[in-house]
């Protein structure tokens, strides 16, 4: 602050009108530092020693600047560019680092698939699609050192002057021209037009599905009880409790939270933190089956169905014993464990429902491994289900525990926000019928053994078993207001697997219930919903032209001058649908961009794996259990350290946490199908097929170059770019 120089009384005149600049405060905090000025306001207590026209002196100039104070601004400015200089520095030279360690190591994909459990893609398909796009590559670096020679010699000037001895290489380059000309570039033009339309279409599409939920958003239209609510009580005959059954199906849930609180530890690691802050542990399935036996229901309304798939028989004995411990507190939970794995998640659930017990219970809340719903979730879904007849199922939206990890995280958390907000909103509210998420759902028992009940056919039985049901007339109820906990998958490889899941699998679909759509007895309009709009455009069409579109006919169009494709088709209606994408998470409207390129990094996964399911290729009927990182947010751990429950009081001496002495069996002890084999590491890997496209992309970009593309330039490069991050695997999680 400016010194005060009204105490003393015989320079209060003087240093009034001696200090004519504004009073500031400098924060010394790296690495921010900041300058901020002191209001008149603050200053006044500064003027009431000083009289007469010292203080209206001060007073009119106390906004003036001095040349100290304009010193220490520039000063702090350049502080803060060189702190920016320094961090893009550093996170330019870690990623060359990690780039350079992934080169030198040499894991591709291709390791990644001839692992055993860790299949995605087929080999055989694999090595197509990559020569496929190898082939392109290799085309359009031929093309581009033929377009550097003539730009070089004068060729292209020369042919297009029409010179008339044109001879020797000049020739050739004249024939290939006319070649050009002729014949490629009306091909090209005609898939770019097609594609175009296609591209148009479907963002109409996704333009009204955004004007739909902003009218329900407007309007605050939300699904409403067509009885009272439940009163807040937990004896059945008080209100409507009907008979739940609950399920976790789970496979190798071995991924472990850990936390550290001031709270009393579920498992204390030994001499290994201060009494005040104990780490503690806690598994995936302990979280999950803790949440679900303290849903807030009647306890002699409900039973739990732990779905144990695991074929380790370690982390079968740990869940068991947890199952077993919940059943001391007074839960009701049953552990089952099929003999023959076969189905995968439809043929556990298939088994589950075929219980002699299931036939005393009318609904089934499905919850996988890891998701923990919050106590009240069956007091908000199955209320719905009063004296509404015709609905079969409520679904429930996701949230992420772990959507800030990494950028990863971050772009996935984009696409389920509107996935959930517009998309299952949407549907549910305007056709009463969307796709089954899997999870964080309660059907109506009813509803499930009518439409046939789960069928092992396709990797997507969620979405099977959800179309069965519309076809026979039962309706979907959607409630954007509940939330069910889950996590993310935060390596690129888990996601690239996870992805493949979801886009080969509709295609089994579609190629499987079309003659059942066609045949069924649901009104023209709901047929063309499922046909053309549910399948055809969001299913098959999106990947097939985000792939052709800007990965293939977008370079192409560089070597091709002749066939065009407008600024708009490449940046402006794009960059719009990302914005509309990103509306329904604004937090992240900084990632627009690297959304926006991601997306169509994406498109070759989801291309590949729409046209193996589509054509039956190679591994699409194989269900691939995605792996989870085990996050959890740290309050979920306190409170199950901290709130066991009413149960527990009864059994002080029980917990729901295996010892440590099973944690390490289970962390360091491989299963019998590992033994005498080397056990399986976590590793970052370069993805060819990626890897191929960035350098056509690049390519492409170089050649538009010579004919002063800027949009598409700018385009190319940064897409470019950014299948180079992502085929050496720098998006995700980093495993050192």
């Amino acid at each position: 602050m400016a010194p005060w120089t009204g105490l003393w009384g015989a320079r209060a005149g003087a240093g009034a009108g001696a200090y004519r600049g504004t009073p500031v405060v400098v924060k010394m905090e790296n690495p921010n530092w900041s300058i901020s000025e002191i209001s008149p306001e603050d200053a006044e207590d500064e003027d009431f020693l000083v009289s007469g026209a010292g203080a209206a002196r001060r007073r009119k100039g106390g906004r003036g600047k001095n040349a100290k104070q304009i010193t220490w601004v520039l000063l702090l400015k350049a502080h803060r560019a060189a702190g920016c200089l320094a961090s893009l520095a550093s996170a330019a030279v870690t990623l060359g680092a990690a780039a350079r360690r992934r080169v030198a190591d040499g894991r591709t994909d291709a390791d990644a698939g001839a692992t055993p459990g860790s299949a995605g893609e087929s080999p055989v398909l694999r090595s197509r699609f990559y020569a496929f796009i190898r082939a392109f590559l290799l085309l359009s670096l031929l093309l581009l050192a033929v377009e550097l020679a003539a730009r070089f010699h004068g060729w292209d000037l020369a042919a297009s002057a029409l010179a008339l001895p044109i001879i020797g290489v000049e020739s050739l380059y004249a024939s290939w021209l006319r070649l050009r000309a002729a014949y490629l570039a009306p091909l090209l033009q005609f898939l770019t037009d097609a594609c175009v339309v296609l591209f148009l279409i479907q963002s109409a599409d996704r333009l009204i599905q955004c004007l739909g939920s902003f009218y329900i958003t407007v309007k605050r239209i939300k699904p409403r009880l067509k009885s009272p609510a439940l009163p807040d009580a937990e004896d059945p005959d008080a209100g409507y409790y009907p008979m739940v059954l609950v399920q976790i199906p789970m496979c190798n849930e071995k991924e472990v939270s850990v936390a550290r609180s001031q709270a009393a530890p579920l498992i204390p690691f030994p001499n290994s933190q201060p009494r005040n802050q104990p780490l503690f542990v806690v598994q995936v399935y302990q979280q999950s089956i803790a949440a679900v036996c303290n849903l807030d229901w009647p306890r002699s309304n409900f039973l739990v169905q732990v779905l144990d798939d695991s074929d380790d028989p370690t982390t079968q004995s740990l869940i068991r014993e947890e199952v077993a411990k919940w059943q001391q507190t007074g839960a009701r939970i049953l552990y089952r464990h099929r003999v023959l794995r076969d189905g995968y998640k439809a043929g556990n659930l298939k088994s589950a429902m075929a219980c002699s017990y299931v036939k005393d219970y009318e609904f089934v809340a499905i919850f996988d491994a890891d998701f923990q719903p919050n106590p009240d979730f069956l007091k908000r879904t199955v209320p719905h289900f009063k004296d509404n007849d015709e609905l079969g199922l409520v679904q429930a939206r996701w949230s992420f525990v772990n959507k800030d990890e990494n950028l990863l995280t971050r772009l996935q958390n984009i696409n389920l926000c509107f996935h959930f907000e517009v998309e299952q909103q949407v549907n549910g509210v305007f056709l009463n019928f969307f796709g089954f998420n899997g999870t964080a759902g309660v059907w109506r028992i009813k509803a499930l053994e009518e439409s046939g009940g789960w069928m092992e056919r396709t990797t997507v039985e969620d979405m099977d078993i959800a179309v069965r049901a519309h076809l026979h007339g039962w309706k979907f109820i959607f409630l954007n207001d509940v939330e069910c906990q889950c996590e993310l998958p935060e390596s690129y490889e888990a996601y690239r697997k996870q992805q493949h899941r979801w886009h080969s699998g509709p295609m089994q679909l579609f190629r499987l219930c079309i003659p059942d759509i066609i045949k069924s007895k649901i009104s023209v309009w709901k047929k063309f919903n499922l046909i053309f709009l549910f399948f055809l455009l969001r299913k098959l069409i999106l990947p097939f032209y985000s792939f052709t579109l800007f990965c293939i006919i977008l370079p192409m169009t560089m070597f091709v001058p002749e066939a065009e494709l407008p600024d708009w088709v490449v940046c402006y209606i794009p960059a719009l649908m990302s914005l509309l994408n990103i509306l329904p998470s604004p937090k992240s409207f900084p990632f627009i961009i690297p959304y926006l390129l991601f997306e169509n990094t994406m498109s070759v996964t989801k291309f590949n794996a729409m046209i193996s399911g589509l054509f039956q290729l190679g591994s699409a009927y194989e269900w691939v259990v995605t792996k989870k990182s085990g996050r959890s947010s740290e309050g979920d751990l306190i409170s199950l350290a901290a709130a066991p429950p009413r149960e527990l009081r009864h059994h002080p001496k029980t917990g729901s946490a295996p010892s440590m002495e099973a944690l390490m069996v289970l962390k360091e002890q491989p299963s019998p199908k590992k033994e005498g084999k080397k056990q399986q590491k976590k590793h970052n890997r370069i993805y060819k097929k990626e890897l191929a496209l960035s350098l056509l992309l690049l390519t492409a970009a170089a050649r538009s170059l010579l004919t002063k593309q800027g949009i598409h330039f700018y385009f190319l490069l940064f897409q470019g770019i950014s299948f180079l991050l992502v085929g050496l695997d720098l998006i995700g999680e980093q495993v050192e």
